[in-house]
C-alpha cells in the first residue's frame, strides 16, 4: 500500500515538473494555462500553444445586436449599482402582450396592480428603501461627471458597507453618496475636484468634506492623495491639447515634485497651472480663462502655479 502511495506521489511530481517546464515554442518564454479560455498561451510572445476543446461560450452564434438578445437565455449580470442586484423582475410599462397586441382594459388594470404590488415589494423594507434612493443618487452623480462603471460600482460598494456599519444615523443620505462616489473616483485614479462634486451634488461642499473624512475613517478606506498629474489627461482633451503638450505638463509636474514645491498646493491648482505652461510651451493658443473654466478654479491661482511651475524648471535645467 505504502509503495502504491509512494508511486502516486512521484507520478504528481513528474508530471508538476513536467507542466512548470514547458516552454514555448517561438520564443522560448514560460506557457501558462488560460483557464478561462482553455488554453495554453505563452507569457512572453502571447502565442497560443495548446487549445483545449472545451468550450466556454454559448453554443449558438449571433452576427447582430439582435439576434444575440434573442438567442440569448441568460439575464443581466449581478451589479451592486442597484438595490437588489438586478436580480428581480420589471414588468413592462407598455401594456402589450407576447405578441406586440394591445391589452383590453380589464389586462391594463390587473397589470397596473402588478406593476403597484411589484414595486412594492422590491423595496420590503426602509433599509432597501435607503438603499434605492442612494444608488440612484450615485448614478446621476456619475453619469453628470462622466465616471466610468467601475467607479460606480465601488461607490456603490461603499455605500453597502456605510449602511451595514449603520454611519448613516445624523448624516443625510445625499451627502454619503455623495462622499462615496468622491472617495470612488480617487480609487479609481479618475479623481474629480470637490468643487466639480459639489456641483452635482443635493449638499454643500463643506458637508462632502465632513462626510467624506468620516467615512474614509470608519471604513478604512485606502484612498491615496491625489495625484495632480492624473487631472492632466482630462484637462488636456477637454481643451484639445496635442499629445506633446501633455507629455510636457506631465514633464512640467514631475519637475515640481522633485523641487517639493507641489506640498501643500491644490493638485487641481497644480494640474490647470501646468497643462497652461505646457501650451504655451508647445506654441499652442489656450488662454488662462479657457483653462480657469476647465478646472473650475481662478486664474489667480493659475498664475501663481505657473510661475512656481516655470521656476522649478528652470532650475532643474541650470543644474
Amino acid at each position: 500500500m505504502n509503495e502504491r502511495i509512494q508511486q502516486f506521489n512521484q507520478e504528481q511530481e513528474e508530471s508538476e515538473s513536467t507542466d512548470a517546464d514547458v516552454a514555448c515554442p517561438e520564443c522560448g518564454g514560460t506557457v501558462i494555462n488560460d483557464e478561462e479560455h482553455g488554453e495554453s498561451v505563452c507569457s512572453e510572445c502571447g502565442l497560443v500553444v495548446e487549445t483545449d476543446e472545451i468550450d466556454h461560450g454559448p453554443e449558438w452564434r449571433a452576427f447582430n445586436a439582435k439576434e444575440k438578445d434573442e438567442k440569448s437565455r441568460v439575464g443581466a449580470p449581478t451589479t451592486n449599482t442597484m438595490h437588489d442586484k438586478g436580480l428581480s423582475t420589471n414588468i413592462d410599462w407598455r401594456d402589450k402582450d407576447a405578441y406586440g397586441n394591445a391589452l383590453g382594459s380589464r389586462q391594463r388594470e390587473k397589470m397596473q396592480r402588478l406593476r403597484k404590488w411589484n414595486e412594492r415589494f422590491r423595496t420590503r423594507d426602509s433599509k432597501e428603501r435607503n438603499l434605492k434612493q442612494a444608488l440612484g443618487e450615485i448614478d446621476r452623480m456619475a453619469s453628470a461627471l462622466g465616471l466610468p462603471d467601475n467607479v460606480r460600482e465601488t461607490a456603490s460598494v461603499i455605500y453597502r458597507r456605510a449602511l451595514e456599519e449603520d454611519l448613516l444615523p445624523g448624516r443625510s443620505i445625499e451627502g454619503v453618496s455623495t462622499s462615496c462616489v468622491y472617495a470612488a473616483a480617487r480609487q479609481a485614479g479618475v479623481p474629480r475636484s470637490l468643487d466639480e462634486i459639489a456641483d452635482v451634488s443635493r449638499v454643500e461642499k463643506h458637508e462632502i468634506a465632513r462626510t467624506y473624512r468620516y467615512v474614509v475613517r470608519e471604513l478604512g478606506l485606502e484612498v491615496k492623495p491625489a495625484d495632480p498629474e492624473s487631472y492632466v489627461p482630462r484637462f488636456a482633451s477637454d481643451l484639445e491639447l496635442s499629445d506633446e503638450a501633455e507629455h510636457r505638463a506631465r514633464m512640467l509636474l514631475q519637475n515640481a515634485k522633485d523641487k517639493g514645491i507641489h506640498s501643500g498646493k491644490s493638485p487641481v491648482g497644480l494640474a490647470a497651472a501646468a497643462v497652461y505652461a505646457a501650451s504655451l510651451l508647445t506654441n499652442e493658443k489656450t488662454t488662462q480663462a479657457e483653462v480657469s473654466e476647465v478646472a473650475d478654479i481662478s486664474e489667480v491661482t493659475i498664475r501663481n502655479r505657473y510661475h512656481e511651475l516655470l521656476e522649478a524648471e528652470e532650475t532643474i535645467n541650470a543644474i
